[in-house]
């Protein structure tokens, strides 16, 4: 690169993050989530028929989940882009709430019956026992998201069967008009910081946050609470607070400033100006 290009280049960075765009970065062996090869699976649906999934209390592991399931999105299953997309899948892909938000195909099998179009499903929840146990490879879906896996007029008969055995892999997760946002958590106080991620592109998973308060250039290290949901014990914590996090997956960073401002409330949540690409 040329010295005017690397200037250039210095400066639009620079201009980034005075203000308060955030960057987003990838891992050095970044790949795309994406993945071509199809893998075994089993799949069952719950709720309604035609339900969207969201409408059934689920009993996990130590608590019982209302509306949203075990990663705790909440009153967001009930609406589109989640609304009849969502799925409960079993323990090895839940990966103890590290999983949520990640998106698949899914398609079944039977040529008499399964049409030959996937379903993209979201990751809401998780279902630990019966087909979900002993390691098993099961995604639990939404009445309508199972029906959608026949040919038209076949949905009912699919969902007579019960159990079947699908194809499944990873997709990007697309929200079209949609930027990352933050939740704050019922409970947080300027002592404890809870934070759930939101309408996240490409990877759709989180494998670490941190936030940085504005007096201090040092990121502090969120803990995994449960589901999507992280946490940091603290304080006083004082805002406007910059969040980073990285994606499971692939590794990739978004790091967006001050975008939790200095007098934030519980239950509020705060939309970014950045997204991971697809």
């Amino acid at each position: 690169m040329s010295q005017f290009g690397m200037k250039m280049s210095l400066n639009l960075i620079g201009a980034l993050l005075l203000f308060g765009v955030g960057m987003v970065c990838a891992h050095p062996l970044f790949h795309s989530v994406s993945d071509i090869h199809w893998k075994p699976a089993t799949a069952t649906w719950y709720g309604e028929p035609n339900g969207d999934g969201s409408d059934e209390s689920r009993l996990t592991k130590d608590r019982k989940y209302n509306a949203g399931g075990a990663c705790g999105y909440g009153n967001m299953v009930d609406v589109k882009p989640f609304k009849a997309r969502v799925g409960a899948v079993s323990p090895i892909l839940f990966k103890n709430g590290e999983g949520c938000g990640a998106c698949y195909k899914v398609k079944c099998l039977d040529n008499e019956i399964c049409s030959r179009r996937a379903v993209t499903v979201i990751i809401t929840d998780e279902c630990p026992g019966g087909y979900c146990s002993g390691g098993n490879t099961h995604f639990d879906l939404s009445g309508a998201a199972f029906g959608r896996l026949a040919v038209t007029g076949e949905g009912g008969q699919l969902r007579n069967r019960g159990l079947i055995n699908v194809i499944f892999r990873r997709t990007p997760c697309k929200y079209p008009g949609k930027k990352i946002a933050f939740h704050v958590n019922e409970g947080s106080t300027e002592y404890w910081l809870s934070l759930l991620v939101e309408f996240e592109d490409g990877d759709g998973d989180v494998g670490s946050m941190h936030i940085k308060e504005p007096t201090s250039n040092a990121w502090i290290q969120m803990t995994h609470l449960w589901g999507a949901n992280w946490c940091i014990i603290g304080g006083p914590l004082r805002g406007p607070f910059s969040v980073k996090l990285t994606t499971l997956s692939t590794g990739r960073t978004l790091s967006t400033r001050d975008v939790i401002p200095r007098n934030w409330s519980p239950q509020a949540t705060y939309t970014s100006r950045l997204n991971f690409l697809p």
